[in-house]
């Protein structure tokens, strides 16, 4: 990858969305970038189970958990799912569980944290629509840009050229 989020920022800046500091790396890539697909869920992760066993032509899943930290709505399963079937990156505004295998996994996955509780699967969650990810909307096909030191989110129209 040949960009970097403070970059991005610098280029960007006001068009540059970024989302409060409240995440962490659990997967095993810490660079990704790509369009984004949304999905708003709360405590059912049944809808990022079935996107992520889609193909991801190098898209970023962007899941509005709301920010709970009661269940995981990740593990190791689902996120096995998602290198396989060639997605960049994850990011749950909620928490992962099985964090020592996403660590090794070949994709890039922020959450605000790791519980071992598993979400339940109700069917529930909609796919498509603008999420608010701590503080910043994300609508679908924006450009996601994760690195170390955070997250950045732009217009698609705006990424020409963002990628250095």
């Amino acid at each position: 990858m040949t960009f970097s989020t403070c970059d991005l920022s610098d280029q960007h800046r006001d068009a540059a969305r970024i989302p409060a500091p409240v995440f962490r790396d659990f997967g095993g890539r810490q660079c990704f970038q790509g369009a984004a697909v949304t999905v708003k869920c709360f405590e059912d992760n049944s809808r990022v189970k079935e996107l992520l066993a889609t193909p991801g032509h190098g898209r970023v899943l962007v899941v509005d958990g709301g920010g709970s930290t009661r269940c995981a709505l990740l593990g190791d399963m689902i996120g096995k799912d998602a290198v396989a079937n060639g997605w960049e990156g994850v990011v749950i505004y909620g928490c992962v569980r099985d964090t020592a295998l996403l660590a090794t996994l070949d994709i890039g996955i922020k959450a605000i944290g790791a519980n071992p509780r598993r979400s339940t699967r109700r069917g529930e969650g909609i796919v498509g629509i603008q999420v608010d990810i701590a503080g910043v909307l994300v609508s679908d096909g924006d450009s996601v840009f994760g690195d170390e030191d955070g997250i950045v989110v732009l217009p698609p129209a705006q990424t020409d050229g963002a990628t250095g």
